[in-house]
């Protein structure tokens, strides 16, 4: 069997991943990348520790709601993406400072 320590260092791993990901990057679709990637890594974290109370669906069902959510968050930021593209034709985040069009 797995230690628990194991999935919490890879859970942290993604989540650093994911950060740096939405820091470094200089595209709109790789930050909405990122944040999946963080959002990923706190399901590992939930999945572990339900594991750790040894059949308890506890942790399986939290995934799945935040799976819900990342799916519908998903859908609506590359709408939003795709709509910006369309009116500035960049996808560089310090292109959008201004709330008017």
């Amino acid at each position: 069997m797995v230690p628990l320590t194991y999935y919490l260092v890879l859970s942290a791993v993604l989540f650093s991943i994911g950060t740096a990901g939405v820091f470094v990057r200089r595209n709109l679709i790789t930050i909405l990348l990122s944040i999946e990637i963080m959002l990923n890594a706190v399901n590992l974290t939930f999945v572990a520790f339900g594991r750790l109370r040894f059949g308890a669906a506890d942790g399986q069902i939290i995934v799945f709601f935040v799976m819900t959510v990342a799916a519908a968050e998903a859908a609506v930021g590359l709408a939003i993406v795709i709509g910006l593209f369309r009116h500035r034709e960049s996808l560089n985040p310090d292109r959008f400072t201004a709330l008017k069009w």
